[in-house]
């Protein structure tokens, strides 16, 4: 290979590369969102300064279906997200990510400095119940509940158009060769072309088991404030660095 091929390369490896040139586009990405109170001090440790935690100390746990996802494929993720400000904007900080499926992975973590790791979470619905679940290493470390499509927002699509297109930020980790940092930022982006197919709410239940490699307990439930499950088309562009904590 001579330098224009290997710059024209869209990832690693040459001989496959894991995953092609966005943007990304994503039809009928499902998400079921469990919202719940949590303690300050440990949201405080896991949210980067400068950062700063929403003052009502929520998490979100959430499930995401991506059945239809291009240059990624079928998969689906589970994970932490937490409510923050950057210098009095709103944005989504995501703290951790766990899916079953090896090109977001590697997409995921090289772009935009998402925090993904191999696991198994499942998205489904149980007769009545919209059911996620997480295990890590054959453990279980996350199960969801919410009652199936019991209030429909479709007269409202507005605040569910605001979540989606609210600023969404990334801790970026990528060592030199050397192991010492090589980048260190926090990186944001925000969905486009955003279609809202279908909004609920409802009641909703969460339990989370602690686990060494998925540590999703650390954020401790102290009270479920309820569920939200949404369906949407949307697009994940390249992202922008916010900060760069070694300039």
């Amino acid at each position: 290979m001579n330098r224009k091929e290997i710059l024209a390369l869209p990832s690693m490896p040459a001989a496959s590369p894991s995953y092609p040139r966005g943007p990304y586009r994503f039809v009928n990405r499902e998400y079921f969102i469990i919202v719940y109170e949590s303690d300050p001090k440990a949201i405080r440790a896991a949210v980067p300064e400068p950062l700063t935690p929403h003052r009502d100390n929520l998490v979100y746990y959430e499930w995401i279906r991506m059945p239809d996802s291009s240059g990624f494929g079928d998969y689906t993720e589970s994970g932490i997200v937490i409510p923050c400000e950057y210098k009095k904007q709103a944005c989504n900080f995501t703290a951790q990510m766990y899916l079953d499926d090896e090109p977001p992975i590697s997409a995921g973590r090289e772009i935009w400095g998402f925090p993904k790791k191999y696991a198994n979470p499942v998205l489904k619905v149980a007769t009545d119940t919209l059911t996620g679940t997480l295990e890590y290493a054959g453990q279980m470390v996350a199960m969801g509940t919410m009652a199936y499509k019991h209030e429909s927002l479709a007269r409202d699509p507005s605040k569910t158009m605001a979540a989606l297109s609210k600023m969404q930020v990334n801790l970026k980790l990528i060592p030199d060769v050397d192991g010492k940092p090589k980048i260190a930022q926090l990186v944001a982006y925000n969905l486009t072309e955003i279609t809202v197919r279908g909004s609920w709410v409802g009641p909703a239940r969460l339990q989370l088991v602690p686990h060494v490699n998925a540590p999703v307990a650390d954020l401790p439930i102290r009270r479920i404030i309820g569920g939200r499950h949404f369906a949407a088309d949307l697009t994940l562009p390249f992202g922008r660095v916010l900060h760069d904590y070694l300039a």
